[in-house]
């Protein structure tokens, strides 16, 4: 009975060890790997129809007076990290977009660095803007300034 209990216990312990998942304190996430501009802009619009839509339409037009265009848009294009900025802390205040004045609020969207990025990538390359990469880093630098 005494080598039973030796054998099945130090077998147990063996395929425990083995088995076993890391500590947390052993575990590294790896690197996020950015994507394609393609599969990027893919994703963008996913998150654009859950968060972006009810306020700059399906199009980008916005609404004349209330909510500025995306579409082809001199304010958006102008500068990426303003956009950056925008999407992850909101924004208040007049803005003029294609001439026109803004003057609202856009709360602060609650967007992972990499669903901000995807997203601006699809609004930066849709509706006749065409716009450069927005990376997950570049994005993550904002964040931590």
């Amino acid at each position: 009975m005494t080598y039973t209990y030796l054998i099945i216990s130090t077998t147990f312990y063996a395929f425990i060890s083995i088995f076993s998942w890391p500590d947390a304190k052993d575990y590294t996430p790896s690197p996020l790997t950015e994507p394609d501009l393609e599969e990027s802009i893919k994703l963008g619009e996913a998150i654009y129809q859950g968060y972006c839509l009810a306020c700059h339409m399906n199009e980008g037009e916005g609404l004349p007076g209330a909510f500025p265009p995306l579409a082809k848009s001199d304010y958006l294009m102008a500068d990426k990290e303003r956009s950056i900025r925008q999407v992850m802390h909101g924004s208040e205040g007049e803005m003029v977009v294609n001439g026109e004045t803004y003057n609202g609020v856009m709360p602060p969207q609650p967007l992972s660095d990499e669903e901000i990025a995807h997203v601006l990538n699809f609004v930066r390359n849709s509706w006749g803007n065409e716009g450069e990469v927005v990376t997950f880093a570049e994005v993550k630098a904002i964040r931590d300034e």
